[in-house]
This record gives C-alpha cells, sequence and structure tokens, in this order.
C-alpha cells in the first residue's frame, strides 16, 4: 500500500477519536440569524466585526486599483507537508502539522499554517462573485506574528487538482457532524501543494481583517488575478460537510473606506 493510502486509512479509522471541544471561550457565531451584521454584539473580543474601519472581504474594483511597480512576484515555496482536514463547524480547513512552505514578501518570511474554504467567494472582482474562494493563511516567522493571506476566486469548470486529492477525506468528513462547539479531524498525511504555487502574473494586495470572527485587523491580503477552475461536484462536496446554515459561509463584503487597492501586474 503506498504511503498516501496508510495514511488514509489510518485517518478514516481513527475519524471519530477526533471530535473534540472548541477552543475555551469560544463564542459561537453563523451566517443567519445572528448573522455577520451582529457579530460584534455576541462577544467583547468580537467587537472589530463592527467597530472596526479596515474590515474584509472587499469588491475589488481593477479600474481603480493602484498599480505599484514597486510590488514583487508573489515567491511561493510550498512543499509537500503532514496535514490535518478539520469540520469546525463553520468551515473546511486544512491546518499543516508544522508548516507547508514559505510566501516570502515585503521582506519577510510568512510559513504557510492553513487554508479553508468559503462558499461563495468573500471577495469580489468588479462586483462579480464566484463559487469558491480558497484562503491560504500564513503567519510571520518573526516575533511579530504579522498575518498575511493569499486568496484564490474559482470559477466551475474543470475539477480542481489541489481539492481532488482530499475527495475521499471531505467524503468521510460529510459522513460525520458536528456542533458549533466541535470539531472534527481527519489526519491525512502528507499533501501535494504543487498546484497551489503556481506563477502569479497578477495579483492586489490591501489591507484588511480576518473575515470570521474575531475579525481581527491588519491583515495583509493577496488576492490572486487568476480565476482557477473547480467542478460543481467538488464544491457541493465541500458545502456537505457543514451543517445547512453554514453551507453559504461568505461574509458579505464590507466597506472599502477609502483604503488603496494596490495592483501587481507582471506585463506592466
Amino acid at each position: 500500500m503506498a504511503t498516501k493510502d496508510v495514511f488514509l486509512a489510518l485517518g478514516l479509522a481513527f475519524l471519530l477519536l477526533f471530535h473534540v471541544e472548541a477552543h475555551s471561550g469560544f463564542v459561537s457565531f453563523n451566517y443567519a440569524g445572528n448573522g455577520p451584521s451582529n457579530w460584534g454584539n455576541l462577544a467583547t473580543e468580537y467587537k472589530s466585526c463592527s467597530s472596526g474601519t479596515i474590515q474584509s472581504p472587499i469588491n475589488i474594483l481593477q479600474d481603480n486599483a493602484t498599480l505599484n511597480t514597486k510590488l514583487h512576484d508573489l515567491s511561493r515555496l510550498y512543499v509537500d507537508a503532514n496535514a490535518t482536514l478539520i469540520n469546525n463547524g463553520f468551515n473546511v480547513m486544512l491546518k499543516f502539522e508544522k508548516s507547508g512552505g514559505l510566501l516570502l514578501q515585503d521582506g519577510k518570511n510568512y510559513s504557510l499554517k492553513e487554508l479553508h474554504w468559503h462558499a461563495p467567494s468573500e471577495h469580489s472582482i468588479d462586483t462579480q462573485l464566484y463559487p469558491l474562494e480558497l484562503q491560504m493563511v500564513h503567519e510571520s516567522e518573526d516575533e511579530d506574528g504579522n498575518v498575511a493571506i493569499v486568496a484564490i476566486l474559482y470559477d466551475f469548470g474543470n475539477t480542481d487538482p489541489f481539492l481532488y486529492q482530499l475527495k475521499d477525506s471531505v467524503a468521510q468528513l460529510a459522513k460525520e457532524h458536528c456542533s458549533r462547539d466541535e470539531e472534527i479531524q481527519v489526519p491525512i498525511g502528507p499533501i501535494r501543494t504543487k498546484s497551489l504555487k503556481r506563477h502569479s502574473r497578477r495579483f492586489f494586495k490591501y489591507v484588511g481583517s480576518l473575515t470570521t470572527p474575531p475579525c481581527t485587523e491588519n491583515v495583509t491580503w493577496y488576492i490572486l488575478g487568476k480565476v482557477r477552475k473547480v467542478s460543481k461536484d467538488q464544491v457541493a462536496l465541500i458545502k456537505s460537510s457543514l451543517a445547512p446554515e453554514y453551507q453559504n459561509n461568505a461574509r458579505p463584503i464590507q466597506s472599502l473606506n477609502e483604503r488603496n487597492v494596490e495592483l501587481y501586474d507582471e506585463s506592466k
């Protein structure tokens, strides 16, 4: 049996052992009822969700983006790494055991810690939303612990190769159910990251926030300009892992508040 198959088999076999309680102090939130407009009232630590002035996601108007010739290509040195697939109640997340590699930008090394999916997309380009958005969360390796998120937007089309390798694990995750204060974890061993580190000829950069509570600000966002393809079945499978009130887990567009959106364009 191949190494990857061994990890998958072990992960599925021990799935039920990884029902765990959410982090202490976690306050439940959702996308309906007490939805995004009320997040800031749910807990003191969530106040930025309503009072913050540089919140995410945003609508990116391409004609209004400022071309910055001093920006550099996104140097992403991702590696195959052990990871765990997690249903935390409000999204499906892949968390790396140590690091999935590095993002080199602005003179800093950012370590890839986790990635998660939102359906439909949270960011829009020229008011167009997409069926799926993948957000790759990086943390700087210095003591500042700054966060940088690289987002990929997906339209319907061919099968996405990165999600394809996770299909059996996601399908198993979809068979289980957890409450909002629990997690289900599936250890799945080494993940191939090659399809995530394609050369980026164009991207948008701005400063915003996390898109889920506590909506922490001063997060640097990189929205890739190339829209990739994902199959309808893949999007449906991701959504089927979540309870109905979380299957459309996109926070509404937030006010830009005079922020500047920068554009990197290799051709210019």
